[in-house]
C-alpha cells in the first residue's frame, strides 16, 4: 500500500508539472501580445488593463461556480475522471495562439481562454490537492501540499526559462500546446484513480464520516433515511450555500481559514491585474525582463516550497507559517510599490522564499478539518472563495492601476494600488494570528503512519 501511494504521487507530481510548464511558458509574452493587439507601440494602455481585469473577473465568476461542482464530483466519481475535462480544456486557446498571432487570432484566443479558464486553472490545484490528501497522512499533509505548489513553481522556473530564450511568440504558444497535450497523455496512462481511501480497521470510526453529512443530516430530518438510494445526478451535486455554511460552521478553524484564504488571493488576483502593466508603464519592462522576473520568483518559490518548507513545518506548524508568509507579503508589495530603480523589483522578488507559505499552509489547515471522503469538497470550498476573490480584485485594482498610472492621478504614486494588495495581505496576516494551531484527529483513518517519503516522491 505504501509503494502503491508513493508511486500514485509521482505520476501526479509528473502530471503537475507537466500542466504547470505548457500553462506557464506563455506568461511572459501574454502582456506583449496583449498590448501589440490593443495598443501597438505604447508602453502604457488603459484598455489593456481593463480588458485583462474583465477576464479575469469573468473567469472568477465561473470558477466559483465550477470549482466547488466539480471539487464536490471528484469526491463521487473520482479525482483522475474529474481532471480530464479542465486539462483538455486548457489546450484549446494555447493551440489557437500557437496557429497565429496575428491580431484578429489574439481576439478568438482571449474568448476561448475566458471560458476554458472557468474550468481549468484552479481546478486541476484544487483536485491535484484532494489527491495528495487521498494518499498523505494528515500531520505531513502541508509538507506535501507545498511540495505540489513547489512543482508548480519549478515548472514556472523551467517554462520561463525556455520562454526566455524563444524569440518567436508562435514557438512559445506551440511549445505550451503541445506539453499541455502530453500533459493529458501521461496523466490518462499512468496516474491511477484515488478517492478517500480508508482502512479497514477504521471503517466503523464516527470521526472517519464526512463532517458536513452528518450537518445536512441533522437538518434534513428522519424521514429522508426511508427514502430510496438513488442514483447521484450530476447537477444535484452543486454543493448549496447551505451546504457551504454547514462545512464552515462545523469547524472555526476552517471558517477562520476560509477568511485568509479569501484577503490572500484578493491580494493575488490584485497582484495578476496590477503588477506586470505597472512594471511596463513604471520601467517598460519587455517579454525578456518580465521573463526574467518570473524567473527569479519562480526559483525562490520552488526552493522555499521543495526545501525549506518541510523544514519548517514541523517547527513552527502551517498556522505560524501562514502568519510569516502574509506579513513578509506586505514587505513584498511595498517594495514593489516605492521602486525607485529597475533593479528593485528584482531584490523584491526575492521575498516570495517567505510568501509562498500562505497558499498550502491555507490549504493543509482546511484539509485537516474534514473527514477522508470530503477533501474534494474542502478543497473546492477554499477554490470558491479565492476565485471570489479573483472577481472582486480586477472590478477594484485594474481601475485603481490605471488611475494612478494616468495623468488624472489624483497624486503622483504610481505604486499606490500595489501598496494596497500589501495592506489587504496584512488584513489576512490579522486574521491568520486567530487561528490556533491544531493537531492530527486521533482516530482519522489518514493519520496513521506513512513513510516521510510518501510526499516527496520522484517526478
Amino acid at each position: 500500500m505504501e509503494k502503491i501511494r508513493r508511486g500514485r504521487l509521482g505520476h501526479l507530481f509528473g502530471t503537475v508539472f507537466m500542466w504547470g510548464f505548457g500553462s506557464f511558458i506563455v506568461i511572459p509574452a501574454v502582456t506583449d501580445v496583449t498590448m501589440s493587439a490593443l495598443c501597438p507601440g505604447t508602453d502604457e494602455c488603459s484598455l489593456a488593463i481593463y480588458l485583462s481585469g474583465f477576464q479575469q473577473a469573468i473567469i472568477g465568476l465561473g470558477t466559483i461556480i465550477m470549482t466547488p461542482l466539480i471539487g464536490n464530483l471528484s469526491d463521487e466519481y473520482g479525482r483522475k475522471a474529474l481532471l480530464t475535462l479542465p486539462m483538455v480544456a486548457s489546450i484549446i486557446p494555447l493551440a489557437i495562439m500557437a496557429y497565429s498571432t496575428e491580431t484578429s487570432f489574439f481576439y478568438a484566443y482571449f474568448v476561448i481562454r475566458t471560458l476554458t479558464a472557468m474550468v481549468g486553472e484552479s481546478v486541476v490545484v484544487c483536485l491535484a490537492l484532494a489527491y495528495v490528501a487521498d494518499n498523505v497522512p494528515v500531520a505531513q499533509r502541508a509538507s506535501a501540499f507545498g511540495v505540489v505548489s513547489g512543482l508548480i513553481s519549478a515548472a514556472v522556473v523551467c517554462a520561463t526559462l525556455a520562454a526566455r530564450f524563444i524569440s518567436s511568440m508562435a514557438l512559445i504558444f506551440q511549445m505550451g500546446a503541445g506539453v499541455s497535450m502530453a500533459a493529458v497523455v501521461y496523466m490518462r496512462i499512468f496516474l491511477q484513480e484515488s478517492l478517500g481511501e480508508a482502512d479497514d480497521d477504521d471503517d466503523d470510526d464516527a470521526s472517519t464520516q464526512p463532517m458536513l453529512k452528518e450537518a445536512n443530516d441533522d437538518m434534513e430530518g428522519e424521514e429522508d433515511a426511508e427514502q430510496p438510494v438513488k442514483q447521484p445526478q450530476i447537477f444535484k451535486r452543486m454543493p448549496s450555500i447551505r451546504d457551504l455554511l454547514s462545512l464552515m460552521r462545523s469547524s472555526l478553524t476552517f471558517s477562520q481559514a476560509v477568511v485568509v484564504a479569501f484577503f490572500n488571493s484578493l491580494a493575488e488576483g490584485a497582484s495578476q491585474a496590477s503588477l506586470l502593466y505597472f512594471l511596463k508603464a513604471r520601467f517598460h519592462f519587455d517579454k525578456t525582463r518580465f521573463a526574467d522576473l518570473i524567473l527569479i520568483i519562480g526559483i525562490a518559490g520552488t526552493l522555499s516550497q521543495l526545501l525549506v518548507m518541510p523544514v519548517l513545518v514541523p517547527l513552527l506548524g502551517e498556522e505560524r507559517l501562514l502568519s510569516i508568509g502574509l506579513a513578509v507579503g506586505f514587505t513584498h508589495m511595498f517594495l514593489y510599490s516605492v521602486s525607485w530603480a529597475v533593479w528593485v523589483p528584482y531584490a523584491a522578488a526575492v521575498f516570495t522564499i517567505f510568501v509562498v507559505f500562505a497558499s498550502p499552509c491555507i490549504r493543509s489547515i482546511a484539509s485537516k478539518q474534514v473527514g477522508p471522503l470530503e477533501q474534494g469538497k474542502a478543497q473546492g470550498c477554499i477554490s470558491g472563495i479565492s476565485s471570489f476573490a479573483n472577481i472582486v480584485s480586477p472590478l477594484i485594482f485594474s481601475p485603481l492601476t490605471a488611475l494612478f498610472l494616468s495623468e488624472r492621478a489624483p497624486f503622483h504614486y504610481p505604486g499606490f494600488s500595489i501598496l494596497c494588495i500589501g495592506i489587504i495581505m496584512m488584513m489576512g496576516f490579522t486574521q491568520s494570528l486567530m487561528i490556533e494551531r491544531t493537531s492530527p484527529p486521533r482516530n482519522s483513518s489518514m493519520s496513521k503512519e506513512l513513510p516521510s517519503s510518501a510526499c516527496s516522491a520522484e517526478v
